[in-house]
C-alpha cells in the first residue's frame, strides 16, 4: 500500500485529476486496480522520459565582414535624413461657436511649420565648426526651414547654402560639433558598368533612415529628360544608371563603390517608359565629378556661374543620312558631333561666328559625340576659359578659339 501511495502522489503532481479519480476507483473495485497501476506507471514514464533537446543557435559559417558591410559601416554615419519644412494654413472654427460674445469672427486662422517632404543627404565637408551636406534641389525646394537628422538620430537645424536646379543639387551647412563621419568622393569617370555599388539613404523618410540596398552600375552615362518641380524643361541630365533600389526619400543620398567612396548622388528613379510600361531597376545618381563641382561653387558663391556656348543643337545621330549628306554636307568619315540648331546673341558661339548647321565635333581637340559631351567639357571649364572648337561647315573642318563666359541661356536640344 505505501508503494501505491507514492505513485499516487507522483502522479497527483504530473497528471489531470480526472485520470487520478479513475485510479483510485479501480482499486476500490479490486480487479481493476491492477489496470489502474499500469495506466499510472505508462503515463509518469511518459511524464518523466519523453523530455526534449533545447534547439540552439549555430557560429556563422561566414568569417569576417563582406566588401559591401565594410563599405556601408565606413559611409553610412555621413549619409543623414533631409527634413523640408514648409509653412501650413490652418482654421479653426471658434471654439465659443458663431455669436460669442468672445470674438466677432467665428473662425482664426493661423500658420505653422510643418513636414512638407523627406530625402537624404550626405556630409562631405568639415570645417571649423560647420559642416556641409550635398543633397537635391528637388529635397529642398520650397521649404520655409531645414531639419538635417543625422544617423545617430540627432536632429540638428540647417541652413541652405546654395541650389543649382540644372543638376538638382543643393548644399546644406550644420553645426558640426555632432558631426562624426565625413564622407569621401571618388572619380566617377573611373567606374565601370557592372561594378557592385551600395545606395544609402531614407526611403519613404526618416523612418527608415541608413536604409542600404545593393545593386550594379547598369551604365556609366545616360541622358535623360530633366524637369524642375514645376515641370518646365532643364533639357538634358547626364547622369549613371544603376539597379540598386532607389525610392521616394532616397533622392540626395549617397550611391557608393565598394571602398566606400560616393560615385554619385541619387536623384530619380524611372517608374514606367514613355509608352507606359512599368520597369524596374532603373535608378539614376549625379555622377560625383560633376557633383564636386557645383558644390564648390555653391560653396562659395551660393550660385552656380555655368559657362555654355549659347547655342541650341540636336545631337547628329538624330540627323538623318539623307541630310547629314544633302544638308550638312558632312564627309562619311564624321559620325559624332552636335549640329547647331540656332545661336543666341551676345555668347561665345555668336563672337566666333558659329552658324545654324554648323556641326562641333570636338573642344579642346576632344571629341563630342553627343550634347553630353559637349555639356561635360564646357563644365568642367570656368568663366574665362579659352577653348578650342572645330567644327564642320559645308564639309569642311574649321577650327576657332573663344573665350567662354556665365550665360543665362539653357543648353537644350
Amino acid at each position: 500500500m505505501k508503494k501505491i501511495n507514492r505513485s499516487f502522489q507522483q502522479f497527483w503532481q504530473g497528471s489531470s485529476k480526472v485520470v487520478v479519480i479513475a485510479l483510485v476507483a479501480g482499486i476500490i473495485g479490486g480487479g481493476a486496480g491492477a489496470f489502474g497501476i499500469q495506466q499510472l506507471n505508462a503515463m509518469n514514464s511518459t511524464v518523466t522520459v519523453g523530455k526534449t533537446t533545447p534547439v540552439k543557435v549555430a557560429d556563422t559559417n561566414v568569417k569576417g565582414e563582406s566588401a559591401a558591410t565594410k563599405a556601408f559601416k565606413k559611409t553610412s554615419g555621413a549619409v543623414v535624413s533631409v527634413i523640408n519644412l514648409q509653412k501650413q494654413k490652418s482654421s479653426g472654427l471658434n471654439i465659443f461657436g458663431e455669436g460669442s460674445d468672445e470674438s466677432t469672427d467665428s473662425s482664426t486662422t493661423k500658420s505653422s511649420l510643418e513636414t512638407a517632404s523627406e530625402g537624404s543627404g550626405v556630409i562631405y565637408k568639415k570645417t571649423d565648426n560647420t559642416a556641409y551636406v550635398v543633397t537635391n534641389n528637388h529635397v529642398v525646394e520650397g521649404s520655409n526651414a531645414l531639419q538635417v537628422l543625422l544617423s545617430d538620430g540627432t536632429k540638428l537645424t540647417g541652413t541652405l547654402v546654395g541650389t543649382d536646379n540644372i543638376t538638382d543639387l543643393a548644399v546644406i551647412k550644420i553645426k558640426a560639433d555632432k558631426v562624426s563621419e565625413v564622407a569621401q568622393f571618388a572619380n566617377s569617370n573611373e567606374v565601370q558598368a557592372g561594378e557592385s555599388v551600395l545606395a544609402i539613404g531614407s526611403p519613404l523618410g526618416s523612418e527608415y533612415a541608413t536604409s542600404v540596398t545593393e545593386g550594379i552600375i547598369s551604365a556609366t552615362k545616360r541622358e535623360v529628360a530633366a524637369t524642375d518641380e514645376s515641370g518646365n524643361s532643364l533639357g538634358k541630365a547626364t547622369v549613371m544608371q544603376t539597379d540598386a533600389a532607389i525610392n521616394p526619400g532616397n533622392s540626395g543620398g549617397a550611391l557608393i563603390n565598394l571602398a566606400g567612396q560616393v560615385v554619385g548622388i541619387n536623384s530619380m528613379k524611372l517608374a514606367s517608359s514613355t509608352s507606359g510600361t512599368s520597369v524596374e531597376g532603373m535608378g539614376f545618381a549625379i555622377p560625383s565629378n560633376i557633383v564636386v563641382n557645383i558644390i564648390n561653387q555653391l560653396e562659395k558663391d551660393g550660385k552656380v556661374s555655368r559657362p555654355a556656348l549659347g547655342i541650341k543643337m540636336i545631337d547628329l545621330v538624330n540627323v538623318t543620312e539623307t541630310d547629314q549628306k544633302e544638308i550638312l554636307k558632312l564627309p562619311e568619315s564624321v559620325t559624332g558631333g552636335v549640329v547647331v540648331m540656332s545661336v543666341v546673341d551676345n555668347t561665345p558661339a555668336k563672337t566666333l561666328g558659329l552658324k545654324k548647321y554648323d556641326v562641333i565635333t570636338k573642344i579642346d581637340d576632344k571629341a563630342v559625340s553627343s550634347s553630353g559631351d559637349l555639356r561635360d567639357i564646357l563644365y568642367a571649364h570656368k568663366t574665362g576659359d579659352t577653348v578650342k572648337i572645330t567644327y564642320y561647315r559645308d564639309g569642311k573642318v574649321q577650327n576657332g578659339e573663344v573665350k567662354l563666359t556665365a550665360t543665362t541661356a539653357k543648353i537644350n536640344k
